[in-house]
């Protein structure tokens, strides 16, 4: 096969979300990113952090760890709750529209289209990126101090090696 047969594409549109790669006893941990329809910061309020955190606990397909919700996107970090993992594009659909339904908006006006994941390999740290991830409400200038961020916390304890 030629190289030229399969063009490299630097310029997504949209993310491929790949199946979730288990290995031993290795834990899994997804790193997510959701952002809100056309970038509309309206997601740090605590209704709205409710209302996200409620749709966490109903979608228990997966397990939510530490996140940071920002005005117009949010920073989440899931694990599967039981193995095979179910799909997580299907878990996210879910909670992005309990969370429409529950804020009023049609799922169609308050979230994009899409999201974007990655799962953590074992080279990761989750530490390291739970840091730059926490550090989020710093460098956009809502606070100074990430801890002085209301709109964050831990759901529940994914367990890591790193």
């Amino acid at each position: 096969m030629l190289d030229s047969e399969f063009p490299v594409r630097t310029n997504r549109n949209h993310p491929v979300h790949q199946p979730v790669i288990e290995s031993g006893n290795r834990a899994v941990i997804v790193f997510a990113t959701i952002c809100t329809k056309n970038r509309v910061p309206i997601l740090a309020t605590s209704a709205v952090h409710d209302a996200i955190l409620q749709a966490w606990r109903t979608a228990d397909h997966w397990q939510v760890g530490r996140y940071v919700i920002l005005p117009d996107h949010i920073h989440l970090f899931c694990a599967p709750a039981a193995y095979p993992a179910r799909s997580l594009v299907n878990w996210v659909r879910f909670w992005k529209a309990t969370v429409a339904k529950a804020t009023r908006a049609g799922p169609d006006a308050l979230w994009g289209k899409d999201f974007w994941d990655t799962q953590l390999r074992q080279s990761d740290s989750y530490a390291a990126k739970w840091e730059y991830v926490r550090n989020n409400p710093v460098r956009h200038g809502l606070v100074t101090r990430p801890e002085d961020w209301f709109y964050q916390g831990e759901l529940h304890l994914l367990r890591w090696h790193d």
